[in-house]
């Protein structure tokens, strides 16, 4: 090989790796401004929700009522009111969120999602059983819900791991699962008195229009708790990412960890599900709508959150002040998500299926 090769050669390999550490450095800047921006963004949307109602409170006597001072109007709408409303939107958005991303991330299937695999129809049976036959509500519904919504994952989880783990077989047994317990919903809602199905629907409509206090204390203890365990994790969920093999040569503890994912991301829904019902085809969008602003080869989780968060309390927003008649939150994630899971179907049909 000639001196002048050799330097080509060189030449070559220098520009190669500095290409990649340029890309590595575009993907990271851009994960961070379409994170910061989604931060901006649900912090709007956070003060708008505050200040707008029937009636609007100025900026100053919002900081006011949080500060703890008391203004007269402002610190009961405020207060005990909207403040509630938005923190419980932004703890059950970043619930769903989180909660969806994961399974789609572990699954590597955008349509791996807790509502379309059936976990949130496992809650909504329970607390639709707790309503309609057992006559209980308030607290009771949300602790059924929460163990249903653990359950059915853990049934579904179980009757997937038969000869190995496959994300696919997961994915059709859920589906099935799911079908079986909207069968079970309709069967209870066919033999319901009149009121006890209007509670039940605006159960399983998704709503935060019975926020408070007292709901939004277990969801941010929940919060609390296992999204730090999420994000400590996350580096392990890219490479389960990889293909098991892959991970496990990485050192990942492959089936600990993927048990570790899926209890974390149930439980963090079935909080979210328990204190608002199923806010629908939040945790479906958020994955792919992160991907998308993110762009690929990045970590979804702490951008699907703000996602989630934004998706809750933006479509809560739309739902009060935009359409002339208020509505519950799940109509208008109802009505965004149902085109995204036919446009999903159809791209995922035709390229395969990764975030």
């Amino acid at each position: 090989m000639t001196e002048h090769t050799l330097h080509r050669s060189e030449e070559s390999a220098t520009d190669r790796v500095a290409r990649v550490i340029a890309g590595r450095r575009a993907r990271h800047r851009r994960h961070a401004v379409a994170t910061i921006v989604l931060a901006v963004v649900l912090f709007v949307l956070f003060a708008v929700s505050l200040m707008v109602g029937n009636t609007f409170y100025t900026p100053d006597q919002v900081i006011r009522v949080i500060l703890g001072e008391t203004v007269p109007g402002a610190s009961f709408t405020v207060g005990d009111l909207r403040l509630p409303r938005s923190i419980l939107a932004i703890l059950t958005g970043i619930g769903f969120g989180i909660a969806g991303v994961a399974f789609q991330t572990l699954l590597r299937n955008p349509l791996a999602s807790p509502d379309i695999i059936g976990i949130s129809n496992g809650a909504s049976a329970a607390a639709v059983f707790g309503i309609i036959v057992l006559s209980v509500n308030g607290p009771v519904v949300s602790l059924l819900a929460l163990v249903g919504a653990i359950v059915t994952a853990l049934a579904i989880y179980l009757l997937s791991i038969k000869g190995g783990f496959a994300g696919t077989r997961l994915i059709l047994i859920g589906i099935g699962v799911s079908m079986m317990l909207q069968s079970v919903i309709s069967y209870l809602l066919s033999r319901a008195p009149n009121w006890d199905i209007q509670v039940a629907m605006q159960w399983l409509t998704g709503s935060l229009n019975s926020a408070s206090w007292e709901r939004v204390a277990p969801m941010a203890i929940a919060a609390a708790v296992i999204v730090p365990i999420l994000l400590l994790q996350g580096r392990s969920l890219g490479a389960l990412q990889l293909g098991d093999d892959s991970a496990a040569g990485l050192g990942v503890r492959v089936n600990a960890t993927r048990l570790l994912f899926i209890l974390s991301a149930v439980a963090l829904l079935a909080f979210a599900t328990a204190a608002t019902g199923p806010i629908a085809f939040v945790s479906f969008m958020a994955g792919p709508i992160t991907a998308r602003l993110t762009g690929p080869g990045a970590n979804l989780l702490v951008p699907s959150a703000f996602v989630g968060a934004v998706l809750v309390l933006g479509s809560d927003l739309i739902a009060q002040f935009v359409l002339g008649t208020r509505f519950p939150v799940g109509v208008v994630t109802g009505v965004l998500g149902a085109p995204y899971l036919i446009y999903l179907l159809v791209r995922t049909n035709r390229s395969g299926g990764s975030l």
